[in-house]
């Protein structure tokens, strides 16, 4: 069993928590307050949607140059989707799964304070990556960090929708093939939910805080 259980709330993650979740065995899950949050955003995004008669930038338009461009109501989730896998053009070398396990929880943690209409099941499938270990094939390349870490986290989100590559038992495969191993669904991801998987420096972010936990260590020796 995990030696240190972690809800996450609404309240930032500290610098002890970060080092817990590097260095220990963990098992994150999200508080009841977080949970609440989360469905009344979606709640709201859903009936702003509904509700609204002037369009929401990257929800019923494009994204960039195709601002101006309406989304109809049966395409907005194929826009989501269109969104994550375009982004996925990383390269070089991959990313340590210390740092991507971190990725997910820091991921989870944004999304907790109810800001970004996500739909619940979407955090908790983060949250069950990182508990069952199973660690997205992410690359070091890509991210300018200009509107976030664009590319790597489309290759972390990816694996939700049983899709790119993963890391499960040390044993590298495609993220279908597992999906199917231990009897899990593919999400499919609900509109914005795609922006706000990819709008984010939850890549810097772990990477930062990976390298200042390890100096730190080093220090202390």
């Amino acid at each position: 069993m995990a030696k240190h259980k972690i809800q996450i709330s609404d309240k930032a993650i500290g610098y002890d928590l970060i080092d817990k979740l590097l260095n220990a065995d963990c098992r994150v899950s999200l508080s009841k307050s977080a949970e609440k949050k989360i469905v009344a955003s979606r709640n709201f995004l859903d009936q702003k949607i509904k509700s609204s008669k002037v369009a929401i930038y990257g929800v019923t338009t494009g994204f960039g140059s195709l601002y101006d461009k309406s989304i109809s109501g049966h395409e907005l989730e194929q826009l989501q989707l269109n969104l994550v896998v375009s982004h996925a053009v990383g390269m070089g070398d991959e990313v340590p799964s210390k740092i991507v396990k971190l990725m997910l929880v820091l991921k989870a943690q944004s999304l907790s304070y109810g800001y970004s209409g996500v739909v619940l099941s979407t955090v908790k499938r983060l949250l069950d990556f990182y508990n069952k270990d199973i660690v997205p094939v992410v690359y070091q390349q890509g991210s300018l960090g200009a509107s976030g870490d664009l590319a790597p986290l489309a290759h972390m989100s990816l694996p939700l929708l049983g899709l790119g590559e993963v890391y499960y038992k040390g044993v590298k495969q495609q993220s279908s093939a597992l999906f199917k191993k231990l009897n899990l669904k593919p999400l499919k991801l609900k509109s914005k939910e795609g922006v706000a998987l990819l709008n984010g420096t939850q890549f810097m972010s772990a990477y930062g805080t990976y390298s200042i936990n390890k100096a730190k260590r080093l220090f202390a020796l």
